[in-house]
């Protein structure tokens, strides 16, 4: 436990020292033809934090995509900022911290990109690049969705650790 706390405490250490701010990143991604987003790379802080959270590429956990939407069947998502809810540990991070990203509903199938985690027990956010997945195509939006929108059967998915986003 002692080492959650130091490791958390390092990690607030080299917030406050980065230049750069949890969610910045999320400005000026290209976009595809089909509305999805473009290649990203993770900046170089988030990096050094994951690293110290023990958050490596391929770690995984689930969340609920929507805190706001939580045990809800189906959801619907909104292009632009989502605060999804981790269900289990990652890495050091304790659940139910907060996960901050962005969503994109332009192309067949949702993305959604985080940058940032807040953990509950205190502290400053930390940068982390991760991508929500879930198998056999249950991010792809229903039928029914109306542009800028994205209706997903599930409220849940795996939340997995990058070291770019693709």
């Amino acid at each position: 436990m002692a080492s959650n706390k130091f490791a958390l405490l390092g990690c607030a250490a080299l917030l406050v020292l980065s230049s750069g701010c949890p969610g910045t990143a999320t400005g000026g991604v290209s976009l595809r033809p089909d509305g999805s987003p473009g290649p990203e790379e993770c900046p170089a802080d988030a990096r050094k934090a994951m690293n110290y959270l023990r958050m490596f590429v391929g770690e995984a956990a689930w969340v609920q995509l929507d805190a706001n939407q939580t045990r809800t069947h189906p959801i619907t998502l909104y292009d632009g900022n989502i605060e999804s809810v981790l269900e289990e540990n990652l890495g050091l991070i304790e659940a139910p911290a907060r996960l901050y990203g962005r969503v994109w509903t332009g192309g067949p199938q949702v993305v959604i990109r985080y940058y940032s985690a807040q953990p509950l027990k205190g502290g400053e956010q930390v940068p982390i690049c991760a991508v929500a997945r879930l198998g056999m195509g249950q991010l792809r939006k229903r039928p029914d969705s109306k542009p800028g929108t994205a209706i997903l059967d599930s409220p849940r998915a795996g939340v997995y650790i990058v070291d770019e986003f693709r």
